[in-house]
């Protein structure tokens, strides 16, 4: 059993390295305080219920894991930095943005997805040693702030609009700063990170860009996930 939840998990300190698996849980606000609270019922059942030392007897693993700001092609969600992005694109507008400056650990949804399968899997091989939570995010270099993400998309797209900062008055609160520390899953799964940032922007623009075209979008996504398979770790 692999526990999704977010690298919001973590109590956020503002520090400027990445969060590892055994840093404490918590968050200011209550959605990262939910995916906290989400950690640790998952430690407690296992702890428990489901003690990786009697697997033998209950035949359960299970694991939980904390992604980056996942983004991809084909996301509509509202309220979500790239779907914002391409929908004054293609209005023709100014995307506004809260935090220009907020520094988030951004990555293809490919990659931690990749991450959760490999993990299903090592827990189906050899639960006990692999029931514990794990990170799988990007790269120390492909933590950017924001404003980046907007200005790189927005050319790929064709937009001239540009972003502009939106008033942060009543807002809730959100970190400046967050990154994972995924040395783990790196040196015991054998995870890495395929896309760099550039490469995962490139692709959600191609995405994009068919999907205005009328394209057959089954067809671009498929064809999206072979050339993620196929490609090599950019260690």
């Amino acid at each position: 059993m692999v526990v999704v939840s977010s690298d919001k998990c973590y109590e956020n300190n503002e520090w400027p390295w990445g969060y590892r698996e055994n840093e404490p849980m918590g968050g200011f606000d209550p959605y990262s305080s939910s995916k906290g609270c989400t950690e640790l019922v998952c430690s407690a059942w296992r702890r428990s219920f489901f003690s990786p030392a009697e697997q033998a007897r209950h035949g359960v693993a299970l694991a939980s894991a904390r992604a980056g700001n996942v983004i991809g092609g084909g996301d509509w969600a509202a309220d979500r930095l790239v779907p914002d992005i391409l929908r004054a694109i293609e209005a023709g507008q100014p995307v506004s943005i809260r935090n220009p400056g907020a520094i988030r650990p951004w990555q293809h949804v490919l990659e931690p997805l990749s991450g959760y399968l490999l993990l299903a899997e090592k827990l189906y091989d050899d639960g006990p040693r692999h029931a514990e939570g794990w990170n799988f995010g990007p790269a120390d270099d492909d933590a950017r702030p924001v404003s980046w993400i907007a200005e790189r998309l927005t050319r790929q797209c064709d937009g001239s609009a540009g972003f502009q900062a939106d008033d942060t008055s009543g807002q809730p609160h959100e970190a400046h700063f967050l990154m994972l520390d995924c040395a783990k899953a790196r040196r015991t799964l054998g995870w890495h990170p395929r896309w760099t940032l550039s490469r995962a922007l490139d692709q959600i623009a191609q995405w994009h860009n068919a999907y205005r075209l009328g394209s057959d979008m089954r067809s671009v996504t498929l064809q999206q996930i072979q050339a993620y398979q196929d490609s090599v770790p950019e260690l």
